[in-house]
């Protein structure tokens, strides 16, 4: 498991009091740093040293965020397949569960253009994160 603490802004709450729902998304983003390190240990970010693109998210609120207390972001593998894996996040704050949700990265060669299978070598070092008994 990843785990990373976030100090909500003061631009992140919205009229009604509470954590626009926009933001975890940005959290939950932030979150998977350690994984893209696993992929390019410098983030480099380029075409050449990145290969992976983003195909699907999804979010679910559970509970409304605050202003005033941190939030605990919590990151697993949630499935390995050949050429994607799935990452699943937790927010948390004061002790309850308040958005989760996911996000499929596919492996991907951009010169090409195309899909391409995972090494066995990074499948294994993601295995080393997979969320288990959930």
């Amino acid at each position: 498991m990843f785990n990373i603490t976030v100090s909500p802004r003061f631009g992140d709450m919205d009229i009604l009091g509470h954590i626009n729902n926009t933001v975890p998304v940005v959290w939950f983003e932030l979150a998977r740093n350690p994984i893209f390190k696993l992929f390019d240990p410098e983030l480099k970010l380029s075409r050449q040293t990145f290969p992976l693109i983003m195909a699907h998210t999804d979010y679910d609120y559970a509970d409304q965020l605050y202003f005033q207390s941190d939030v605990e972001i919590r990151t697993w593998i949630s499935r390995i397949g050949v050429k994607s894996f799935t990452s699943y996040h937790e927010a948390w704050q004061t002790g309850r569960l308040c958005v989760k949700g996911s996000a499929v990265m596919v492996h991907y060669d951009f010169n090409s253009e195309q899909s391409t299978p995972i090494p066995p070598q990074m499948k294994e070092i993601l295995a080393e994160h997979l969320r288990t008994g959930a």
